[in-house]
């Protein structure tokens, strides 16, 4: 691996907005930040998570909100402005996210979560010839502490040579 850390792609609805769940699950506050809209779950706890990430993870929103991530997402999670991945315009089928990953990604390891991973995903990150972990996110319970240690179980690993 190059001296770039690897990337931690990251998505929201379903992720960081457990929007499936019938309740606002504990440690969430929902903001209206759509007009018309469901509200947008947000627990706090993942700001400093993705922070925690980012020490290992050059951490890039992969998600149909584009620069509404930031704009709206990031100061109530305490995040700076991260990158992003350019999607088609929403809504699109989950498998259209795949080209504009691959073509972001190139070479560089990567960790990506997501709840909706189209089956060519999987079969893609299964033949890359660098590092590449999908780790699907239940949407009913988004981001949870076991999922961010995987993720860096995952990165010690490559930092320390093991493959």
């Amino acid at each position: 691996m190059s001296g770039r850390r690897p990337l931690l792609l990251l998505d929201v609805d379903g992720v960081l907005n457990p929007y499936a769940a019938l309740v606002c699950p504990s440690g969430y506050v929902e903001h209206e930040l759509f007009v018309g809209e469901e509200p947008v779950r947000v627990c706090t706890e993942h700001g400093r998570w993705v922070h925690e990430l980012a020490i290992h993870f050059e951490v890039v929103w992969a998600t149909a909100w584009g620069a509404e991530a930031n704009r709206l997402l990031a100061p109530l999670l305490e995040l700076p402005h991260l990158p992003k991945i350019r999607f088609p315009p929403a809504p699109f089928d989950p498998r259209d996210k795949l080209l504009s990953v691959i073509s972001y990604a190139a070479q560089r390891p990567l960790v990506w979560l997501d709840d909706e991973f189209p089956v060519e995903a999987h079969a893609w990150a299964a033949k890359r010839a660098v590092a590449t972990l999908l780790i699907d996110v239940n949407p009913v319970q988004g981001l949870t502490r076991p999922i961010i240690d995987q993720s860096l179980r995952w990165a010690d690993e490559r930092e320390r040579g093991i493959d």
